[in-house]
């Protein structure tokens, strides 16, 4: 075997789906000779990279090299315990939730839920999830995760400006005790919307009519807990709306907030069983009352029927999200964390109520005992009360953390922010890995400090204590059953795999969707993420304790910019949505800088996602839509006139790139050309970017900062629609505005404050996307992109006789992904785009995107993992659908009663003693050639969406429900 001949057994033979000889297939079955030949043809001349096109990394390799090599970088990171708190906890992953949940593809492999029927595992696992939190807080709204604790509080003032009764209050009244990041991401959130944040004491609150809502931390950054009653009744009493971040573990002991009378409550999940991982990925909750049910973001998960009158579980109020209502949305679709609350729930089930109370009074206990060998050995403590921490300041601090520190200890810096020579106190966290010995540990540190002899700690524990200054829980909660059953780890992995059945993922085939790229994510790439030296790192632990993670990032950020073109990157965005939001406040930045704040336009194409619109109002933008010719490309005649009538104040372009219609515009370098004229600047929305990585880089033709999603490009899993990574990518003039942090030093020179609560953002699952790219290389990477490509359009040629391609290129081309029409069939026959989604389970796969970005059409992206044989059963299976249509038409199968509008079929009604359908069961179940070897069932029927939203029930019925059901 000749050296070349090894160098094809790198990893990019495993990830690529297709062999050579199956790519020579479907080049000739396009009529091209080579894929060079064929790529030219669909990348237009003008920003066409060649072969030998120069980047900056490494050549592929196989798995065993390339996680060798990171298991040399993450020993640079030192693994301390770190007891710095500030939302950042050290937790304990049941291993049957591990093995079982975070460790299986099932889970981690799927989509976003928007196909309920093939999905009621997840749903269940988030709707324990919103159980939860409603259960925790005492409202009854809860939704299924938002990115972090930081935005999720942002999105809380968002929904307060959006519902305030007085239209001219504009003032946000803010705790100063309020953990630093999370102030960060609000001034990021409100500045360009002028609201004005105000921080208060809550020992001298005040308020008048200008303030619209008031933000309360709970237990603060000091560690202190206390009774916000009477701040929520003088916030009541001015219409203003109170929401509250609280420590969900502290929330086990306290009342719930809802009774105090907040009206949102926020926090992050993390410590209900994620890995800290150097600050991400995490699920924040947030909960409200019902009255704001239409004004809540994110996804919320409802109880529903299907046709036949079972139980179902979908997504709920659908119409607040930004794919439908765009710029006047209340909801974004990208701000959820799935498999992190996925984890939450199952550690909850786990634990039960009575386990969850005892994990935080245990944490309480040492506390408690730790606040007494302090008051013991003369400390000055404060007086008031404390949940999990403390905070000390004494002239002895910098020693303190120092000896702490040479122990394997990260203590809490204080004043936040500064460094131990600068210090002038200490801060300690306690959490569920607290032990006797760690309290002893840090005992002698404090003693020897002192001058003072060791006790037996047994003296300082006080088995009584409790939270005082504020009431405590008196009633039962969580009782529902599946937080009470499931305690013996033979029955939870049971229940896992039980949800998990009912789940279709990339386990069980194909999942076409067009823009959401769901391509393998190879088991070697999702290793490292479990490390205890990725996995247990403090965000803000010192510089020196993070060289590996320091490392990834930097060739991160070097890669990223290569295969981009583009000069600086800021990893900070945790999802598509944030990277969106931070390049546009980038730009906006950039343009006061030039003294020209008064750009706000921001032109936006027809065709564009929905998160465009939404994201550009964020950044303090106003709207304005350019028309899409015939073949879905941007009306250059309009962008021109659009650009000529706002050239005043034009701000920015935002563009899809190849377009949402899914073709290359010939036209790239002139649309960046004509809003460069008028002095504005060109956004991409780098959703697409599957199809040009090695083959084109948009900051070589025009663009000037551009999102990356690391969750499709570059393997990160979705989740079932979570965690994602959307890292900005911008040209050398925006590199000094990229994004700081107020805690670690990141960022540009000239940087916009945080956009997410972590600096480095979902730091943690970095290394995934790290071994993706060390392992492809980059001719295995622009092998992809061709693949990609290739498939889509190998797919598009098939499918056309039977579902005409929407939109092509002028050589009859696609890009990665195509649009398929299934208008007529409405208009002729009444067939709507639902019915061949949901007729697709039956044949085994997971519907394309459907309605979007036109209405009545299929979206569909193969992505370079899929094999040919795959490729072709997914054809065939539509070639079917057709067929079965045909019969539709010519009289040969009831146009009301028949596959498509009874679809899905379950194992249920397939056995079912009454079959009254005029065709079989077996053309119901099995409508692929020996299918029966292989069948993913449905687990419900079509369900009755409409239904769900007007009986809104988010969560599992309470105590008193249950009562109240079992006497009718």
């Amino acid at each position: 075997m000749t050296y070349a001949e090894l160098k094809d057994f790198t990893f990019k033979s495993r990830h690529i789906g297709p062999s050579s000889e199956d790519e020579a297939f479907m080049l000739q079955y396009l009529g091209f000779k080579n894929s060079e030949e064929f790529i030219s043809a669909v990348i237009p001349d003008e920003i066409f990279d060649s072969k030998h096109q120069v980047f900056s990394i490494p050549d592929g390799c196989d798995q065993n090299h390339a996680l060798k090599e990171i298991n040399t970088i993450s020993k640079k990171n030192v693994e301390y315990r770190s007891l710095i708190g500030l939302g950042y906890f050290s937790t304990v992953i049941p291993p049957v939730v591990q093995r079982n949940v975070l460790e299986n593809p099932n889970w981690y492999t799927a989509y976003t839920p928007y196909q309920a029927e093939i999905s009621q595992g997840r749903l269940e696992a988030l709707f324990n999830f919103q159980t939860l939190i409603s259960e925790l807080t005492g409202l009854q709204i809860s939704n299924a995760s938002l990115l972090d604790e930081a935005t999720a509080a942002a999105e809380a003032i968002s929904l307060s400006f959006a519902v305030r009764k007085n239209k001219n209050a504009r003032k946000f009244l803010i705790d100063k005790e309020t953990l630093p990041q999370t102030f960060d991401v609000l001034k990021t959130r409100c500045e360009p919307l002028e609201i004005e944040l105000e921080i208060f004491n809550n020992n001298n609150f005040q308020i008048d009519n200008n303030v619209f809502g008031i933000f309360l931390q709970l237990p603060g950054k000091n560690g202190r807990i206390w009774d916000p009653t009477s701040i929520i009744n003088q916030a009541h009493n001015f219409d203003a709306l109170v929401t509250v971040a609280i420590d969900p573990l502290a929330q086990v002991l306290i009342k719930p907030m809802g009774e105090f009378g907040a009206d949102i409550v926020v926090g992050s999940a993390q410590r209900l069983g994620v890995p800290i991982s150097c600050g991400g990925p995490h699920a924040a909750f947030f909960a409200t009352k019902e009255i704001y049910k239409r004004q809540i973001p994110g996804r919320i998960v409802g109880r529903s029927v299907d046709v036949e009158g079972n139980p179902a579980l979908r997504l709920a109020l659908q119409t607040r999200e930004q794919h439908i209502r765009r710029d006047k949305a209340t909801s974004n679709i990208c701000t959820a964390q799935v498999l992190l609350a996925v984890l939450s729930s199952f550690y909850a089930v786990h634990h039960g109520p009575d386990g969850l109370t005892s994990i935080a009074k245990k944490i309480v206990k040492y506390r408690a005992c730790f606040e007494s060998i302090l008051s013991n050995l003369e400390y000055p403590i404060d007086s008031y009360s404390r949940f999990d921490s403390i905070d000390i300041y004494c002239k002895e601090a910098a020693h303190i953390i120092q000896l702490a520190s040479d122990e394997g200890y990260n203590l809490r810096v204080l004043p936040i922010g500064s460094d131990i020579i600068n210090s002038r106190g200490f801060g300690v966290t306690f959490d569920e890995l607290t032990c006797d010995e760690e309290i002893y540990k840090l005992y002698q540190i404090l003693a020897e400090i002192k001058g003072k002899k060791v006790q037996d700690i047994s003296t300082f524990f006080d088995h009584n204590v409790s939270l005082s200054q504020i009431p405590l829980r008196d009633k039962p909660w969580l009782q529902q059953s599946v937080f009470n059953t499931y305690q013996s780890e033979t029955e939870l992995m049971r229940y896992i795999h039980h949800l998990v059945s009912k789940d279709f993922s990339l386990v069980h085939g194909m999942i076409p969707l067009g823009s959401c790229t769901m391509k393998l994510n190879a088991a070697a790439e999702l290793l490292p993420i479990e490390w205890n030296e990725f996995s247990s790192i403090h965000p803000f632990a010192p510089k020196n304790q993070l060289a590996g993670f320091e490392e990834i990032i930097n060739d991160l950020e070097s890669w990223l910019s290569s295969l981009t073109g583009f000069e600086g990157v800021s990893l900070q965005p945790n999802a598509g949505s944030q990277g969106e939001f931070a390049g546009l406040l980038v730009i906006r930045s950039w343009h006061m800088s030039r003294g020209e704040g008064h750009r706000n336009i921001c032109l936006i194409p027809t065709s564009a996602h929905g998160t465009n619109p939404a994201s550009a109002v964020m950044s303090g933008f106003k709207v304005v839509s350019v028309k899409c010719d015939d073949y879905g490309n941007v009306d250059l005649d309009d962008l021109r006139n659009k650009s000529k009538t706002h050239s005043t104040n034009l701000a920015a372009l935002m563009v899809t790139y190849p377009s949402t219609h899914g073709v290359f515009e010939p036209n790239i370098r002139e649309i960046c050309q004509v809003i460069h004229q008028e002095g504005g600047q060109v956004y991409l929305d780098g959703a697409n970017l599957n199809a040009q990585v090695g083959i084109c880089r948009p900051g070589s033709y025009g663009i000037d900062v551009c999102h990356l999603n690391l969750h499709k490009t570059f393997s990160i899993p979705h989740g079932g629609g979570g965690p994602g990574v959307g890292p900005i990518a911008v040209a050398s003039h925006l590199t000094p505005y990229l994004p700081g942090h107020s805690i670690v030093n990141c960022g540009g020179k000239n940087a916009i404050s945080a956009v997410s609560a972590a600096p480095f953002g979902s730091a943690g699952i970095l290394p995934i996307s790290w071994m993706y790219i060390r392992m492809m290389g980059s001719d295995g990477l622009r092998k992809a992109s061709s693949i990609a490509i290739l498939s889509a359009n190998y797919l598009a040629k098939r499918l056309d006789p039977y579902y005409p391609v929407l939109f092509k290129d002028p050589n009859g081309l696609v890009a990665h992904e195509c649009i398929l029409d299934l208008r007529p069939l409405k208009t002729q026959l009444g067939i709507e785009v639902e019915d061949v989604a949901k007729r697709l389970m039956d044949y085994g796969f997971h519907a394309p995107t459907i309605s979007w970005p036109v209405a009545g059409t299929l979206m569909v992206e193969p992505t370079e993992s899929e094999s040919l044989s795959e490729l072709d059963r997914f054809c065939n299976a539509m070639i079917g659908i057709r067929e079965e249509i045909e019969q539709i038409k010519s009289g040969k199968i009831d146009p009301i009663n028949n596959p498509l509008k009874q679809s899905p079929h379950t194992l249920k009604t397939i056995t079912s003693d009454d079959w009254d359908r005029p065709y079989s069961r077996k053309d119901a179940a099995y409508p692929l050639p020996n299918q029966e070897k292989y069948k993913f069932w449905p687990s419900v029927s079509r369900i009755n969406n409409a239904y769900g939203d007007r009986n809104l029930i988010c969560s599992c019925p309470s105590v008193e429900d249950l009562e109240e059901i079992n006497s009718l």
